[in-house]
């Protein structure tokens, strides 16, 4: 039998938290491991889980929602986050990505949109909300294109296996995707990610997509 797909809420209100809880809870696929309402022990929680995929409410109150998905991509570097808002704006979308956030719902999705989106970003698929999408690209790749020429100069290095995984991320393949293109196993993926990620400087594969989109200058693969 397939791992279930390991799951925290973090949401202050208990109805909608208690729901998405019954929600998931009748998908043979995915398992609700923690649910909380507070940043504090949402990363206590992540630390000790491990969970695949944390879903985070982008109203907690009067806490900062950017700052609690970064600290969470540092308590548990191996989650997926999506965040959950009812009409996120492209400003707050960008600031989110930044974050370390993979995935966005909106609170008025349908089961069948809000399920599939956590199966998506589980599986290594970055998911916007489709009306905000060239609105956030394009506002990460003016970032992009703002860089410094030495800024620029160190993010072309790449190898000829990262380049190619570069290439098919930003035609939004999946990390197993690239894998069955590449004949690479998905964790060996997942290591040549991580290091374009650190080569651009950048936080995600949204990021890497966006740059790629932008016509950012990657330069010719080095001599092996």
């Amino acid at each position: 039998m397939a791992k279930r797909i390991s799951v925290l809420v973090v949401e202050d209100n208990r109805l909608v938290r208690d729901g998405i809880i019954a929600m998931l809870a009748e998908q043979p696929d995915l398992e609700v491991v923690a649910a909380v309402d507070r940043p504090p022990a949402a990363l206590e929680k992540a630390r000790a889980v491990k969970p695949d995929v944390v879903l985070v409410d982008a109203a907690l109150g009067d806490h900062d929602s950017h700052r609690l998905v970064s600290a969470m991509k540092h308590a548990a570097p191996e989650a997926r986050i999506i965040v959950m808002d009812v009409l996120p704006v492209p400003e707050e979308l960008h600031d989110y990505v930044n974050a370390g956030a993979s995935g966005f719902i909106a609170k008025d999705a349908t089961l069948d949109a809000f399920v599939s989106t956590v199966r998506s970003v589980a599986s290594g698929t970055d998911v916007l909300p489709p009306a905000f999408t060239n609105t956030l690209f394009s506002h990460i790749a003016k970032l992009a294109l703002g860089r410094k020429p030495t800024e620029v100069a160190e993010a072309i290095r790449m190898t000829a296996r990262e380049r190619a995984v570069f290439d098919l991320i930003a035609d939004g393949l999946s990390n197993k995707e690239i894998g069955q293109r590449l004949n690479l196993a998905t964790n060996t993926v997942k290591g040549h990610v991580h290091n374009i990620l650190e080569k651009l400087a950048l936080h995600s594969r949204l990021q890497i997509a966006a740059y790629a989109r932008s016509g950012g200058p990657i330069g010719p693969v080095p001599p092996t």
